[in-house]
């Protein structure tokens, strides 16, 4: 006899039941699955010898989590010229030792950091669901604030430059960076008006850097003349479809720019005027309550900065 409608419905719900587990725990896993990207990019002077640029970003670190620390640690042996932290380190009150650790030689590299939300204010217990919706404007100031004045102290301490609203001057090797930074978009911390007005043009290399890829943002950076903007948040979308991408980047940034190397404006090309070379990075992490990622792996991203071809 063939199954009856009952038996049927009962044998759909158990199937869609053990896949939505599947699912989950392959989800689980791929948020684990920590990998390093390398991207080139001709931002040099001509004659200019390459650097190699560490672009970290949320890392949403907790003390727990000993595999992404042990796996932090490791990027200290690439030995980059400079490191890029566009924000969100810590999700923990007590991640500030093991962040400490996890960053480890790379402290004493030469550095320049933004804060993003996940460093002000403690991650909350959400409907994950929410993160697929349209920005209804919210954002979470109420929960417990996280030690970001002593994680501040800890990478000046190191060296690193606090770009928060404000812009500096580095140089590494022989390359002069001028960079402007402003504090997280997505909170409305960023103040524009404090580093606005064209790019250093005496530098050899200018760079914006923001924790959020808000247009805004992205477009003034672009046009004052900077040659690149580096940026974090979206976490690649953390969700994505095989084929498709990225559903949503949880900021006003279209998904198809939602991580990787990128143009500002999208249309432009190298050379056109008010217009700069966008990174996004996926990120190392997630909220301690949602840490699942599909067809969207935590990395860090080496990026080769290669000297300009010649006018």
């Amino acid at each position: 006899m063939p199954p009856s409608g009952p038996r049927l419905l009962r044998a759909g719900l158990a199937g869609g039941a053990l896949a939505g587990a599947a699912l989950t725990a392959y989800a689980a896993w791929e948020a684990r699955q920590y990998q390093l990207r390398e991207v080139s990019v001709p931002l040099l002077p001509p004659g200019h010898r390459p650097l190699r640029v560490l672009h970290l970003s949320d890392v949403h670190l907790t003390p727990g989590q000993e595999r992404k620390q042990a796996w932090l640690r490791e990027l200290g042996g690439l030995r980059p010229d400079l490191v890029v932290d566009t924000g969100d380190n810590i999700a923990h009150r007590d991640a500030l030792p093991a962040l400490e650790r996890s960053y480890g030689d790379l402290l004493d590299v030469p550095g320049v950091f933004v804060f993003g939300s996940n460093d002000y204010f403690s991650p909350t217990l959400r409907n994950p669901l929410r993160y697929l919706l349209p920005d209804d404007g919210k954002r979470h100031t109420d929960s417990a604030q996280l030690p970001w004045r002593e994680l501040r102290a800890l990478l000046e301490q190191a060296g690193w430059h606090d770009l928060t609203n404000r812009r500096d001057r580095m140089v590494v090797g022989d390359t002069t960076f001028a960079f402007a930074g402003v504090d997280d978009p997505h909170l409305r911390y960023d103040d524009l008006g404090a580093v606005a007005g064209p790019a250093d043009t005496t530098a050899d290399v200018r760079v914006g850097v923001a924790h959020a890829p808000y247009l805004r943002v992205l477009d003034q950076f672009a046009a004052d003349g900077y040659d690149a903007v580096l940026a974090g948040h979206t976490h690649g979308g953390q969700v994505c479809l095989p084929g498709i991408g990225a559903l949503v980047t949880n900021c006003d940034l279209e998904p198809a720019r939602a991580q990787g190397l990128h143009r500002h404006p999208a249309s432009s090309r190298p050379g056109d005027p008010g217009s700069a070379w966008l990174h996004v990075s996926a990120g190392l992490g997630t909220s301690p309550y949602a840490r699942i990622r599909v067809a969207c792996r935590p990395e860090a991203t080496l990026l080769t900065l290669t000297p300009r071809a010649a006018s």
